[in-house]
């Protein structure tokens, strides 16, 4: 069983998201939210609360119960999004451009059964 979440229009660059993401990788959801939570980067919020849209989505999806211990970042990307081009006024009458960068992050958690031990 999985699901996923989509956040679009994060005011974030990739490259910020990425740094934190990387963390969280193909570890267990709780370990994952528990590393964000102590984290000062501003994307943490945004990461955290998309990792428990995609939790919740999974238990939309299906009725069945399952322990969270065994719920894993399946899959977890930041996607560049749209970037705002703006001008600053720079000496002598110039412009200089001021990108304002924007990411689209997706999660995918899956359930992991455990093996049982013989």
């Amino acid at each position: 069983m999985e699901a996923r979440a989509v956040q679009k229009y994060i005011r974030n660059s990739p490259m910020k998201v990425r740094r934190v993401i990387n963390l969280v990788r193909d570890r267990s959801v709780p370990e994952a939210i528990n590393i964000l939570s102590f984290m000062p980067q501003k994307p943490t919020e945004v990461v955290e609360k998309t990792i428990r849209s995609a939790v919740f989505n999974l238990m939309d999806k299906h009725d069945e119960r399952f322990d969270e211990s065994e719920l894993v970042i399946k899959e977890i990307r930041a996607d560049e999004g749209p970037t705002f081009k703006r001008f600053k006024a720079a000496a002598r009458g110039r412009a200089k451009p001021i990108r304002k960068r924007t990411t689209h992050l997706t999660v995918v958690v899956e359930v992991r059964e455990r093996e049982p031990v013989a």
